[in-house]
């Protein structure tokens, strides 16, 4: 894998079986000495230095499991969110309370027909950026704010920490029908691979 590239692993997902794969996966990326992987505060999985310049991220939903790898400085850091599309009736009431209200605000404008898409556009790539910074959902939905353009979420307003906005790279995922999903990491543009994985 070079530096300027992001790979995506996704496949059925299995369980406890799922992680374990993405471990072994993870440990032919890293080489023969690779560590186990350790947990951060908020649960994000890591590998300790001197192999944290290889930052991964995984993500499962309903039977499907994605996992995104990359390399860089010591600590980079790579997320990624898949979702399953089902009805949520309650997509506005949680984008009311847990969204920027600039995002809020654009969902309320769109056909019913399109809002559920647009709410997991959003949603994944909010999830995306949160799980590579390592804060989770408990850093805040709000205080990541996207525009929806296209079928891309771009970054427009980050807050605290984990700004500035324009910093972060965020790219959609066309993983598997009935899905939505994206990858996000610290740096500049990078290709994106997307591999299938027997899990």
């Amino acid at each position: 894998m070079h530096d300027d590239e992001i790979h995506i692993w996704h496949g059925s997902w299995a369980g406890g079986a799922g992680e374990t794969h993405f471990a072994e996966l993870l440990a032919a990326y890293a080489g023969p000495a690779a560590p186990r992987i350790a947990r951060a505060e908020h649960g994000k999985p890591y590998f300790p230095a001197p192999f944290d310049t290889l930052g991964f991220s995984w993500s499962h939903s309903g039977d499907v499991a994605v996992l995104a790898v990359g390399r860089g400085p010591a600590g980079f850091q790579v997320g990624v969110d898949i979702e399953t599309i089902r009805p949520r009736a309650r997509a506005l009431e949680l984008s009311r309370r847990f969204f920027a209200a600039s995002e809020t605000a654009w969902l309320e404008t769109l056909p019913s027909a399109n809002r559920l898409a647009a709410f997991l556009a959003l949603w994944t790539a909010k999830e995306a950026v949160l799980k590579a910074h390592g804060g989770g959902l408990s850093y805040g939905l709000h205080r990541v704010a996207f525009e929806i353009e296209g079928s891309r979420a771009r970054p427009t307003d980050f807050d605290g920490e984990i700004a500035p906005a324009e910093a972060w790279q965020v790219h959609p995922l066309q993983l598997v029908d009935g899905t939505v999903a994206a990858t996000a990491w610290r740096a500049g543009e990078r290709s994106v691979r997307v591999f299938t994985s027997s899990l």
